[in-house]
Parts: C-alpha cells; structure tokens; sequence
C-alpha cells in the first residue's frame, strides 16, 4: 500500500510513447478490475464515513479528508454487484478526481499499477452489451497464467449520481463565438462513451462538426 501512495504522483507525470499506468484493484471478488492512474489522487484506509439523508443508493457516506468533504462511492455496488461490506479489512479507498470533483471509491484489494502500451487495450467484447459498465479491457501475467483486466468506465458511474449540466451559458455562447465556431470540424477521443456523450452534448451547442473516436489509433 504505501509503495502505491508514494508512486501515484510520480507516476500520473510520466510520459509514455502511447502508454498508459492502470492502478489494479478487485472488488472483493477474484476479477481484476482497473482505473487510469492519471486520475487518481491517492489509496488510503476507509476512513469513518458519515450518511447523509437522501442521498444517492450507491453513495455510503461523506468522509473528511483534510477538512474537504468527499463523498464515497459503493464501487461494488454502483456497478452492478450486491453492496460491500464496511466491516471488510480489506477494502480500502481510491481518491479521484473527475470533471473537477473529488470523490472516494471503495473497493476491495489495492493491487499494483501496471504501465502498458495503447495495443494492449482493447474494447469490452460485445456480448457484455451497452449497459456495462467497463470502457476496455486488457491482459496481465502472473506466475504464467493470463487474467483479464477490466477498465471501470468511472464517468459512466458518476454520471448516474450526478446530474452533469453540460449547457454552456448566455454569457459565452455570443453571437461572435458561434460565427467563429460552426462549421468547424472538431476531434474527440476518450475510451468512455459517457465522456464523449457528454463533450459531445456541449461542443454541439456551438454548432460544431464533431468527431468521435475510442481511441488515437482509430
């Protein structure tokens, strides 16, 4: 744990020739599940949470970190699985950030961070339907066998307990900004279809010519 601490700084600075780092962690179950590290601020120990009356389902509890306020996401839970037991040693919590807001997930075992190229990461397979909740999948090694890697699509997670207002303002959209922006042809590329949709829903209000793709090499 502490090596995963002191290296996630580090680590979400460095610069691969199309490489990316992968914090690995399970869910309290033998599947190995992964975030991009870039996104992530720290892991630590669940910390007391706090409930808050009304409150989304798959929202635990407000804890204080360092006098902010983070809410902590069920992760097990928010993504399909039966809720997470708090009295588990073993869950801890990773600390993100994500379209400016800070939030706790918590899951099961921390286990390492991987860096590994862009051709390593593929689409989730068609068969698990649009309805999951993973953005790519990919492959590790250990003691000679090969275990499947799934990428927690987190902005899909989020965007079901947030209501993201992607509307741009009266202030900005001026008649000056739209003469100079329709028509344009702009390029938008993440892995998270629900990050795209949301891009996507804001650019178009500038009557853009918008571009989607999974990925720098499609």
């Amino acid at each position: 744990m502490s090596s995963i601490l002191n290296t996630v700084d580090q680590r979400t600075n460095l610069v691969g020739e199309n490489r990316l780092e992968l914090l690995l962690f399970s869910l309290n179950s033998r599947q190995i599940f992964a975030i991009n590290v870039f996104k992530v601020r720290e892991v630590i120990k669940v910390p007391i949470t706090t409930k808050m009356p009304g409150s989304h389902p798959n929202i635990i509890g407000v804890a204080s970190l360092r006098g902010e306020a983070v809410p902590v996401i069920d992760l097990r839970q928010a993504i399909g699985f039966p809720p997470s037991r708090l009295e588990n040693q073993e869950q801890n919590l990773i600390i993100t950030e994500y379209n400016r807001t800070v939030q706790g997930f918590l899951v099961g075992q921390v286990r390492n961070i991987i860096n590994t190229a862009w051709t390593e990461i593929q689409p989730p397979p068609k068969s698990v339907g649009r309805s999951n909740y993973l953005t790519a999948i990919t492959h590790i090694k250990e003691q000679d066998q090969t275990h499947i890697v799934e990428v927690v699509d987190v902005e899909k997670v989020l965007a079901e307990i947030i209501d993201y207002d992607v509307s741009i303002s009266e202030e900005v959209l001026d008649h000056n900004l739209l003469s100079e922006m329709v028509g344009r042809n702009i390029l938008i590329v993440d892995d998270s279809a629900t990050a795209r949709s949301q891009v996507k829903g804001t650019l178009s209000q500038l009557g853009l010519n918008i571009i989607e793709c999974w990925d720098g090499l499609q």
